[in-house]
């Protein structure tokens, strides 16, 4: 019996096959979070492609990443860029990070990619303590119950025009259960909260269902 899910992943892998090219060393980082301690949970590959015309489409030159895994979506977005375009990409796993940094040389992109390891808050507020300059686009997909903190020193290391996305942010729907004892569900609610009273941010977010199921991801603008 075919299920809804079932047929998700199907048109998911039907969009795929038709509309992005993964070339060889794209789909080896793919594999290659199965060496990491939370396999799988990389973007999809459309997900990928929709992320690289982000940054085509903003002109972006700097991109901040929260969450490497094994550096699937940092490739797509460093290749989505010019040579003098940079990613700075934030994992709290040494050993992700050793896969990571592997994947980036096998995708001719290791000099564009700058990957700090500790803690994903803490390197960021180390970028504000350094005074980096802005990034033109955020990509927040990381542990979920700090995201709303994570947006925050996002926030202060944008400038007006940066495009931040926040991925599984629907979660199957758990987003609605205000009294949920998931941290990484209360973290989501927070953070549509905070977006809602703060006037800094344009927001939108959309479902989606595909390859991972139902979830969803957020898209906002900092005026």
């Amino acid at each position: 019996m075919v299920t809804a899910h079932d047929d998700f992943a199907a048109v998911d892998t039907y969009l795929i096959d038709h509309l992005v090219h993964e070339d060889q060393a794209l789909a080896d980082t793919r594999l290659s979070s199965a060496e990491t301690a939370t396999p799988g949970i990389d973007v999809t590959a459309n997900m990928g492609a929709f992320l690289a015309l982000l940054v085509q489409m903003t002109g972006a030159t700097r991109v901040l990443e929260f969450g490497t895994l094994a550096g699937y979506s940092s490739i797509w977005m460093a290749r989505a860029m010019d040579d003098d375009g940079a990613v700075v990409t934030l994992d709290i796993d040494p050993a992700a990070a050793q896969v990571a940094r592997r994947n980036f040389h096998a995708a001719g992109v290791a000099e564009r990619i700058q990957l700090r390891i500790g803690p994903a808050l803490e390197s960021a507020h180390a970028l504000i303590d350094e005074g980096t300059h802005p990034f033109d686009l955020v990509f927040i997909d990381a542990d979920k119950a700090n995201t709303p903190h994570y947006l925050e020193a996002s926030l202060t290391l944008s400038h007006p025009g940066t495009v931040i996305v926040i991925d599984n942010v629907v979660r199957s729907g758990a987003v609605l259960e205000q009294d949920s004892a998931d941290p990484d569900i209360q973290g989501i609610r927070t953070l549509m909260e905070l977006i809602q009273a703060d006037e800094r941010l344009s927001a939108t977010a959309l479902q989606t269902v595909g390859l991972k199921g139902w979830d969803g991801f957020l898209l906002a603008r900092v005026n």
